[in-house]
């Protein structure tokens, strides 16, 4: 086994880990989250609303994602519903600059990126996908990943401004409704 090929699944497993980890907070409560609700909560809060829809496709992107890049399985899907949800993410911290001590959007943007460079160049040797052939692995999974995946994004950064908007412009409240 090559050094690269032992590097490239490291760095794999620790971003879906930890992509995993903040995706469970955001479901299920795990590893100190608030939930679904309490995730919910925070994103209406925020002007992202529908909150609970929200919070759903964050966790799901992000635990989801997460999940199959650590096993190297499906990785094209999981590696875009990661990196998308980063984008994502991190389109909410842009007004706070790039270090994440100030709010900024370094940790989604490093992990999106990372999460990306999977969609691109694959899983590597050591994974299912490997093992199975790649079944769940094909080329045209990648082109059409992309093809779906960055109109979705830019959609749902697009709603989630105006929403934001909306509620400046409006005056509402913290976790008000429309």
């Amino acid at each position: 086994m090559s050094s690269p090929t032992v590097a490239r699944t490291l760095v794999r497993v620790a971003i879906g880990s930890t992509l995993f980890a903040h995706g469970s907070q955001k479901l299920f409560g795990l590893f100190g989250g608030h939930g679904l609700d309490g995730t919910a909560q925070f994103f209406q809060s925020v002007g992202i609303k529908p909150g609970r829809p929200a919070a759903i496709a964050a966790g799901i992107g992000e635990a989801g994602g997460g999940a199959a890049l650590v096993l190297g399985l499906a990785t094209p899907v999981g590696a875009a519903a990661a990196a998308g949800t980063m984008v994502v993410a991190g389109s909410q911290h842009t007004a706070n600059g790039f270090f994440n001590s100030d709010g900024g959007f370094e940790l989604p943007g490093v992990l999106g990126v990372v999460a990306a460079s999977f969609l691109i160049g694959g899983p590597g040797p050591i994974s299912l996908d490997h093992a199975l052939g790649h079944v769940f692995d094909k080329p045209w999974m990648r082109i059409a990943a992309v093809v779906v995946g960055v109109p979705a994004v830019a959609y749902v950064i697009i709603r989630q401004r105006r929403e934001q908007a909306i509620t400046s412009a409006t005056g509402e409240g913290p976790g008000q409704d429309d």
